[in-house]
């Protein structure tokens, strides 16, 4: 009878803590790929609204100027949404992409980039706005590859003239175009901070990558990106510097 007691009091201590350990050991590895899956899922999506932002703006018959810099543009950031407020690491609020152009007048896959601390004027209020950016020198894209960088302090920027007829500032480093609530503004964003998205970038591609590895060497592809690629290469036509 006593041997039939140890036997309904189920494993012994030894074979109940392995298998403790071995669940502990499962979810621990299911975190990891769950945070992936979701910040996969977050970076499609704001590939797609990216590439909606960047045609509304383009369309817009108040940015002369924008379709105008895209032509000799050697990348662009483009900001779904940014939100009145400080550093946004979360959704798309303060998230957005950036595309430069290669050797050949090729553009690159996206990279995920943060924008903080941007200053907003009294005619945008606490909404949120879409906000394209112009980036004008190579030196300029190159401090982004290697460290975040400070709009105004690091590199000159210039909100982007808003009006039909009117011509593109090249003289700034970035260039900045924006719309809130369907009406085009000129937002300054000096003062705001750009810095990567580490982990969008890895959930993007499925792997570890950084932005060289993304928007210079080519080593991680997303064919999910393909509309966006093609209507922004479409817009920075075969000039370029």
């Amino acid at each position: 009878a006593h041997m039939n007691d140890n036997n309904d009091a189920g494993p012994d201590p030894l074979r109940r803590m392995t298998m403790i350990a071995l669940g502990a050991t499962a979810v621990g590895l299911s975190v990891p790929s769950l945070a992936q899956a979701d910040d996969a899922a977050e970076a499609r999506a704001l590939v797609d609204k990216a590439r909606v932002t960047f045609d509304a703006m383009l369309r817009a018959k108040e940015h002369d100027a924008l379709r105008a810099g895209m032509k000799s543009a050697r990348g662009v950031l483009i900001f779904p949404s940014v939100l009145k407020g400080g550093f946004f690491l979360g959704g798309s609020g303060g998230t957005g992409v950036l595309l430069v152009r290669g050797e050949r007048n090729d553009w690159s896959q996206p990279a995920f980039y943060t924008m903080g601390a941007v200053s907003f004027g009294v005619q945008f209020g606490g909404q949120a706005a879409e906000v394209v950016i112009l980036i004008n020198s190579q030196s300029a894209v190159e401090r982004l590859l290697s460290s975040s960088l400070k709009l105004g302090g690091d590199a000159s920027v210039a909100a982007g003239p808003v009006g039909a007829g009117q011509a593109a500032n090249l003289k700034a480093d970035f260039v900045s175009y924006a719309k809130s609530k369907g009406a085009f503004i000129g937002m300054s964003v000096e003062g705001s901070v750009l810095d990567v998205r580490d982990t969008l970038n890895n959930g993007y591609y499925g792997k570890a990558v950084t932005p060289v590895e993304i928007l210079v060497k080519g080593a991680a592809r997303n064919r999910q990106a393909d509309p966006l690629r093609k209507a922004v290469a479409a817009a920075g036509g075969p000039g370029g510097r």
